[in-house]
């Protein structure tokens, strides 16, 4: 019978002992949540909707996304933008998510399971952590046109 360890268990079990990532072993896990309001003319098609701003340091373990029925064939990405509301990747953990779902997790539904235990800043695609912040923000795929509710729950970690 063979046993393999994680990093996480190989820098615990080196000797001398190497310091894991505090983000990914023993970090503090935040939240950002809430609802936001999706007027008639906010569930177009490329209209977007910012969530919230997380740290560009932070690992995000969970995304967890719910809305009511808003038109149409809408479904909508989940994806990471600048804090000056650039887009990075409007889809690298979600593509065309239906709307009318109850709270789902949808962080991997795009996003290879190797990105597990990365930081914002490194699923942005950028070279180091500059600091700051990106947004994790949802953009309708295909448009919708009814109003309705569109709530998260965004788990994210820090040291």
């Amino acid at each position: 019978m063979g046993t393999a360890n994680s990093t996480l268990v190989s820098n615990y079990e080196a000797d001398p002992q190497v310091m894991n990532d505090v983000a990914n072993l023993h970090g503090v896990m935040r939240v950002a949540q809430g609802t936001v309001v999706v007027a008639a003319g906010d569930s177009d098609n490329d209209d977007i909707l910012m969530l919230a701003p997380i740290p560009s340091n932070a690992t995000v373990p969970h995304i967890f996304i719910g809305s009511d029925t808003l038109g149409g064939s809408n479904t909508f990405n989940v994806g990471i933008y600048t804090s000056a509301g650039v887009v990075v990747d409007e889809d690298v953990f979600a593509t065309a998510v239906a709307d009318a779902g109850a709270m789902a997790d949808v962080r991997f539904e795009a996003a290879n399971i190797n990105t597990c235990g990365k930081k914002m800043w490194e699923l942005a695609g950028a070279s180091s952590d500059g600091g700051g912040y990106y947004y994790i923000a949802v953009t309708m795929a295909a448009a919708g046109g009814t109003e309705g509710d569109l709530s998260f729950i965004i788990n994210y970690v820090v040291s």
